[in-house]
């Protein structure tokens, strides 16, 4: 049989064009996509390397992409359509990756400096400043802990201190001789009026004894709630010999609690400025202030203490054993402006500065009492 003609590439088009154009329309291939259509590649110009398609593959140095393999296994299967080339969705532009992955972001660890202006990591500074920190907690919990335990071993504390201090001060009356509670002189800087200094000598002692005869009826029963252990009395005169004051030691039977009770009522109900409640002088014959009786008080002064079983008192006089009709107590005579005859005369400053050096005498008293090895 005679070879059949071959058409020319247009007649041949043209009849797989009619051929196409008579299938059904569910058989008919589909127009391939705008943007991919199949351009037929350039022939490769003489003298030039093909380009080396992309797999996918890491490239080796000095390739810009991998090569594909080659051999009969891996050659591309031949398209089923050679007229036109059916896109892969997976690489439109609008595809939706399957598993969309999250950007991992790393942050660096910020730097601080040291004294040389270099860079320091400040992890390693803050974790440094912890551990010092941790350990100087743990130091002073070791010491607080060891300083308790001491003193729960040994029995002393504050509060066992301020005790024995309290119960040292009561015994003082008939452990401490008279001269230290009454010093034979007594020097007063700064205590006169206006700040002038003042000395008081003594010219009597009283003997200790009780309470009886010591204060006004008043006074005695304000003062029955601590009771009276021991009374303690001596008198002195200033450097002028013109005044007279009396200075008391009164030793309670009262404990701390009874001593605060005592002294917040004589702060809330001003019983130390009631001239009802003068404590007495003690006027000791054949001396200046023989003379120095009930009429004759002018100023005094009462200090109830809270850290000793004790209250202090004085009362001042003027020693011509003139009647007083006004007296004043120290805290009114003292006060500037005054025009009184009581407070011209400095008077209350004589008992409040006379009072306030025995009361010093005696707190030294108890420190050294308490010091003292057993």
């Amino acid at each position: 049989m005679p070879p059949r003609p071959t058409a020319a590439p247009s007649e041949a088009s043209s009849e797989t064009t009619r051929r196409l154009r008579r299938l059904p329309a569910d058989q008919a291939p589909a127009p391939a996509p705008e943007g991919f259509r199949h351009t037929p590649a350039a022939p490769a110009e003489p003298g030039r390397q093909p380009s080396v398609p992309y797999t996918g593959r890491p490239a080796e140095p000095g390739q810009r992409y991998a090569a594909a393999p080659t051999g009969p296994a891996h050659r591309p299967a031949p398209a089923e359509h050679p007229t036109s080339l059916s896109p892969n969705p997976a690489l439109s532009w609008n595809a939706v990756p399957s598993a969309p992955q999250r950007p991992v972001v790393t942050l660096g660890e910020p730097e601080g400096y040291d004294e040389h202006v270099r860079a320091r990591p400040i992890g390693a500074r803050v974790r440094g400043r912890t551990v010092a920190a941790t350990a100087c907690v743990v130091l002073g919990l070791g010491l607080i802990g060891g300083a308790a335990t001491g003193s729960w071993l040994i029995g002393d504390s504050g509060e066992t201190g301020a005790r024995g201090a309290f119960a040292t001060a009561g015994s003082l009356w008939h452990s401490v001789p008279v001269d230290q509670l009454f010093p034979p002189t007594v020097r007063g800087d700064g205590a006169g009026p206006g700040g002038a200094d003042r000395v008081w000598t003594r010219i009597a002692v009283a003997p200790d004894s009780g309470c009886a005869d010591a204060f006004d009826p008043l006074l005695r029963k304000a003062l029955a709630p601590v009771g009276c252990r021991r009374l303690l009395r001596a008198t002195y005169t200033d450097a002028t010999r013109s005044h007279v004051t009396t200075v008391g030691l009164l030793f309670t039977k009262a404990d701390a609690t009874g001593m605060r009770s005592l002294e917040a009522r004589f702060e809330d109900e001003a019983l130390g400025r009631r001239p009802d409640l003068m404590p007495r002088p003690y006027a000791a014959k054949g001396t200046l202030a023989a003379g120095f009786g009930d009429e004759q008080r002018a100023s005094w002064t009462v200090s109830v203490l809270t850290d000793a079983p004790v209250v202090v008192y004085a009362v001042s006089g003027w020693a011509d054993a003139r009647v007083v009709d006004d007296p004043q107590s120290a805290a009114e005579a003292m006060r500037a402006g005054v025009t009184t005859a009581v407070g011209q005369a400095g008077l209350g400053h004589e008992a409040k500065g006379l009072a306030d050096r025995v009361e010093r005498g005696l707190r030294k008293s108890v420190t050294s009492s308490s010091e003292r090895p057993s």
